[in-house]
Order: structure tokens, then C-alpha cells, then sequence
């Protein structure tokens, strides 16, 4: 059969999801999996609450919280998950900034969770 033949696709697929062998594996692996999610909840809540005190000092509207929270989650990306730093996370975050300030936020206030939050500098100029 060719590669491209859709019953082949089909099989693959169907072998590959065996769940009993799947739920196996999760058993195995759960108790680290938990681990690690308990530790990531006390992190990422740990941050979520900063970045919550930074919109009240800056007069944030409580409306627009959750824009500012979804920005914070996704430096805590950056920070935490692909674990970036230096003037690579500077630079993401810099095109971040601009895909939060071109939804109507606030760029002081956006600049103030980088530095204040995360400890991200400013990308160095060209």
C-alpha cells in the first residue's frame, strides 16, 4: 500500500491509540506527572497574583485584568516552559508587548510585569 493510502493512515492510527497500552503508560508515569503539575500551579499562581498587583498599582481597569493575565501566562511561558532567557526572552517578549499593545493595553504597564514580574530587560536596540 502507499504511504498516502488513507486505510494505511487509518491502521497506523488505530495501532497507535491503543488506550489499554496508553493508560498503562499513564499509570506509570502519573505520579511525576503530578509532581510536576503541583509545582508548576504554585509558580504559575505565584505569578498570576504579582501581575495582578501590578495592574492595581497602575490603575488597570479590573475589566482588562484578564488580557494583562493572559500576558503574564505567557511570559511565564517563555520563563518556565521553554525556559528562554537573555536577550532571547527580551526580544520575544518585545513582540509580545506589541501584540498586547496593539489590542488596546497599556505598553508602560506591560513593560513594568516584564521588568518587575519576570526580571525580562528590555532587548537591546539594533
Amino acid at each position: 500500500m502507499p504511504h498516502n493510502d488513507p486505510t494505511q493512515r487509518i491502521y497506523n492510527w488505530d495501532i497507535g491509540f491503543d488506550t489499554a497500552r496508553i493508560k498503562g503508560v499513564l499509570d506509570l508515569k502519573r505520579p511525576k506527572m503530578f509532581e510536576h503539575v503541583q509545582a508548576q500551579m504554585v509558580s504559575l499562581s505565584s505569578m498570576e497574583i504579582q501581575v495582578k498587583q501590578m495592574c492595581d498599582l497602575s490603575g488597570v481597569s479590573v475589566i482588562q485584568y484578564p488580557f494583562y493575565l493572559d500576558f503574564g501566562r505567557e511570559l511565564w511561558h517563555i520563563t518556565h516552559e521553554t525556559e528562554m532567557s537573555g536577550e532571547s526572552a527580551a526580544k520575544e517578549v518585545a513582540v509580545l508587548i506589541t501584540k498586547w499593545t496593539g489590542r488596546d493595553l497599556t505598553q508602560a504597564v506591560l513593560q513594568a510585569i516584564r521588568t518587575q514580574v519576570f526580571n525580562i530587560a528590555a532587548p537591546v536596540a539594533p
